[in-house]
């Protein structure tokens, strides 16, 4: 089994290349903020409680994250691989999820990173929330989550750097040509 994380700011490209890869590679899919979001929608209590959390901008408690991601891995139990999107955002969460994948007999494997100019993630971002109804997806908003990404999810880039599993993909240009850089990257791992 081949565990990736794709991570980088808001509005990188996240889901829409995991949804690429997972077509294209036939790997099983966790995106934290979409389950996060059916939750919400259920009005669930722990809907109720992320939604305060993802409407000013903040991150939803760790506990709560490494809980979904462990109750999904045990649902599924992917057999091909497994790509974590929006997850980890912070480098106890990576530990956290570096120790819950250890108990389960496995790793992350690769940790792709998309990086996008500011500019033109904060562009994204207004054209995504104009057509999605979004609530985080509005100026104040956007401006406080990239400053959360620079301050708590950027640091884990050098985390698993360390560990010699971190790769920076260049997430800009057409989606075509992004997911043909994650590609490279993907088989050179088997």
């Amino acid at each position: 089994m081949l565990n990736l994380v794709i991570f980088g700011a808001p509005g990188s490209g996240k889901g829409t290349q995991s949804e690429v890869l997972i077509e294209q590679y036939g790997f099983d899919h966790i995106s934290t903020g979409d389950l996060l979001r059916e939750e919400i929608k259920q009005e669930s209590e722990l809907g109720k409680a992320a939604k305060s959390f993802i409407d000013a901008g903040q991150l939803v408690p760790d506990g709560l994250i490494i809980g979904m991601i462990e109750k999904v891995l045990e649902e599924r139990q992917p057999k091909r691989g497994l790509i974590l999107d929006g997850f980890p955002r912070t480098v106890a969460q990576a530990e956290a999820l570096d120790e819950l994948f250890a108990k389960h007999g496995t790793a992350v494997h690769a940790v792709l990173e998309l990086r996008v100019g500011e500019d033109e993630l904060i562009q994204r971002l207004l054209k995504r929330g104009m057509g999605s109804g979004r609530s985080d997806d509005n100026l104040e908003t956007i401006k406080k989550r990239l400053d959360v990404y620079h301050a708590q999810t950027a640091p884990i880039a050098e985390h698993y750097g360390k560990k010699g599993v971190h790769h920076a993909i260049p997430g800009s240009g057409a989606i075509s040509d992004i997911t043909a850089r994650i590609g490279e990257v993907i088989d050179t791992l088997g």
